[in-house]
């Protein structure tokens, strides 16, 4: 059944992407297409290793597979579920209401399904935050002591890395539009979308639309490795061992987690900001930005605005992650029957509603965060606190100030999302993951 707030539109971009899947997976010569041949090929080979994830599961040999067997398979890949969601596991598959399932159950409910073992299957479980929308605050995804072992976990980290390059780099226009916005706009100088990029063609041509993209990408690689290395050290500290993570010591370790990256990489935080803001002719690149801020600033000025993007990660993260698992959660009350399948879009719309809440909360935070980074070079003189700053944009621009230049960082979710799914999987399939 569709979720309400999926339309019909976007089920058929699944049904093509199922289809792509498939065509990928099958095409033996490359042509692009599935002959009768490649496709009964394709088919005897998903169906052995249906076959031997049912083997896997079915624990007493019995040729079924009851709610037990399903609660035990998945804590040994570090995911716990009770009772009543492994019967909800169940129900979805269940064609005769024994409450239990055979293998013809099981190969006509996964036959033409990309997923074929248990690692894919469980996934449509999982919070994935290789959906990259430029603001990297998010909980850290989560791998199973399986993908830990197997090495994939590397492999998704890189395609998640690649598809962030491709993605950010595509809505880097929108992102600069945002942080000029956020600097330069008030109630005295309103600058509409259109008004700001014929400004910023007209100062710098097509290509300005990109600056700072390319430390934006870069910091990418850096970040995501230190958040889920530190993400995997701050679960072990906060959780006792063999036992399911909690939703809030999830929350805490992806926080502390956040803290720890973002503290490693602020300095190309505030070096985006600088070159993204940069005026023709102002800094020849990267290294030249980073040594004039260090010659005129001092290596402080590498941290402004350091505070309040900290506290900003709280209330991202935290309302990133409870609206996420309410919505999901929600939703699996009212389809039972597809409680093990939700489907990638499902899971795709609870995290974009779920990033833009959590982005509502800590926007006005990221505004000061921007201003701080910016001040310096816009006057020298002018310093101001978090504090300071917030109560002059509320007095000078009202409350509806804290939020100038969210329109284009909204515009931008549903193109990121887009491109870094689909780059994601296209990754996938090279690196070997989804094979």
């Amino acid at each position: 059944m569709v979720a309400p707030f999926l339309s019909p539109y976007t089920w058929q971009v699944f049904n093509s992407w199922l289809t792509w899947k498939i065509v990928s997976s099958g095409d033996q010569n490359k042509d692009g297409s599935l002959d009768f041949k490649e496709f009964s090929k394709y088919l005897k080979e998903h169906e052995k290793k249906l076959r031997l994830t049912f083997k896997s599961l079915d624990r007493n040999n019995d040729g079924r597979i009851d709610a037990s067997e399903i609660q035990q398979s998945l804590a040994e890949l570090g995911m716990d579920i009770s009772r009543e969601n492994a019967q909800k596991i169940l129900h979805s598959m269940d064609i005769d209401g024994t409450m239990m399932v055979d293998w013809n159950e099981w190969r006509e409910h996964f036959l033409l399904c990309p997923a074929h073992n248990l690692e894919e299957i469980i996934r449509y479980w999982k919070h994935s935050t290789v959906l990259d929308i430029g603001d990297s605050l998010a909980i850290p995804d989560e791998f199973t002591e399986e993908e830990k072992s197997s090495g994939h976990w590397w492999k998704q980290l890189v395609a998640g890395a690649v598809a962030g390059a491709v993605s950010r780099t595509g809505t880097a226009p929108l992102d600069r539009m945002k942080v000029f916005m956020q600097v330069h706009s008030s109630k005295t100088n309103r600058i509409s979308l259109v008004g700001g990029f014929k400004q910023m063609i007209m100062e710098g041509g097509l290509s300005s639309l990109w600056r700072g993209n390319g430390i934006n990408v870069l910091k990418i690689a850096p970040e995501t490795a230190i958040k889920f290395m530190a993400y995997e050290q701050y679960k072990k500290l906060l959780s006792s061992e063999d036992k399911k993570v909690p939703t809030h010591m999830r929350f805490m370790a992806g926080s502390l987690a956040g803290a720890t990256a973002q503290t490693a990489i602020y300095p190309m935080e505030v070096l985006k900001t600088r070159l993204t803001l940069r005026k023709t002719g102002q800094y020849s690149g990267m290294f030249d930005c980073a040594k004039k801020i260090l010659r005129k600033e001092g290596v402080k000025a590498f941290y402004k605005g350091y505070v309040p993007n900290l506290v900003g990660i709280i209330p991202y993260a935290g309302i990133d992650l409870a609206v996420y698992e309410t919505l999901k959660n929600t939703w699996l009350s009212y389809h039972p029957k597809d409680s093990a399948n939700p489907g990638v879009l499902v899971l795709v719309a609870c995290g974009t509603i779920s990033s833009t809440c959590g982005q509502l909360a800590s926007y006005p935070l990221a505004l000061i965060r921007t201003r701080m980074q910016a001040q310096a070079s816009l006057d020298p003189s002018d310093q101001p606190t978090m504090s300071s700053l917030m109560k002059k944009i509320v007095a000078k621009d009202g409350f509806f100030g804290l939020y100038r230049g969210i329109l284009p960082n909204f515009m931008k979710v549903i193109p990121a999302v887009s491109i870094s799914y689909v780059v994601y999987e296209y990754m996938k399939t090279g690196l070997g993951i989804s094979k």
